[in-house]
């Protein structure tokens, strides 16, 4: 089972083997269902601010940098540039919107796919482009022996966000590894997009309102419709590594 996906991801890239040694994950609506929350957040905020984004716009641009989502915004909707502080401030009202939202919880079977990495010997990444430190903060301690700080990349460690492939890029760093070493969990296209830019296997969970094909369309080589599906499948993708 996913021996031609596999193959077609190898022949691709021009690569000889595959040979996994880390699992990078994306964070909102792959660690936590905090997605609905994110595009409540996204489309309170702007509206409030003078710009118009609607819920469902939040997650297709779901995992850009939230600074370069606002000046993008601003360039369409006002014509003009706003400065990397005014982008900041906005975001950060954006950000107060969201730590006053219910708690997203653990996304189901994420942890569950998380221990059969740890327990094949793999390292786990996060790669997001949040930079909300309530978040952030977070990771460590909820999801505790299983992510560890030196091994998250935000929106602070990259100077071009996703769908740039630099996030992973760095991702990949902090790991110590190669592409072909390397599989991505994403549930955004702008996600996967940066993540097959970066030449890495990447898996398609498909968490929100968007249609499958958006994230095969964008290069997923598997695309699951939940998380706890993808740890139920994780032993046929090693048994191909």
């Amino acid at each position: 089972m996913y021996t031609k996906e596999i193959q077609q991801y190898l022949e691709k890239n021009g690569f000889g083997a595959f040979n996994p040694k880390a699992v990078l994950f994306d964070m909102d609506g792959v660690l936590y269902d905090s997605m609905p929350n994110h595009a409540y957040s996204w489309h309170k905020a702007m509206k409030e601010l003078g710009l118009e984004m609607s819920e469902e716009e939040a997650f297709m641009r779901e995992g850009m940098r939230g600074v370069e989502v606002i000046k993008i915004l601003a360039r369409e909707q006002w014509g003009r540039e706003v400065s990397d502080d005014e982008a900041e401030e906005m975001y950060l009202y954006k950000s107060r919107i969201f730590a006053s939202r219910p708690k997203a919880e653990v996304m189901p079977g994420v942890k569950e796919l998380q221990r059969k990495i740890k327990a094949d010997g793999l390292k786990i990444v996060v790669v997001t482009g949040s930079g909300q430190k309530t978040l952030l903060d977070k990771l460590a301690t909820e999801f505790e022996g299983l992510i560890v700080p030196e091994l998250i990349v935000c929106s602070y460690d990259v100077t071009r966000g996703k769908p740039d492939p630099e996030p992973y890029l760095i991702g990949m760093q902090k790991a110590g590894v190669n592409p072909w070493e390397a599989i991505v969990v994403e549930n955004a296209p702008l996600g996967v997009r940066s993540a097959v830019a970066a030449n890495i296997f990447t898996i398609g969970v498909n968490t929100g309102p968007l249609p499958n094909k958006m994230l095969t369309d964008e290069g997923a080589s598997l695309v699951f419709n939940k998380m706890q599906d993808l740890a139920d499948n994780w032993g046929n993708i090693m048994r191909n590594s």
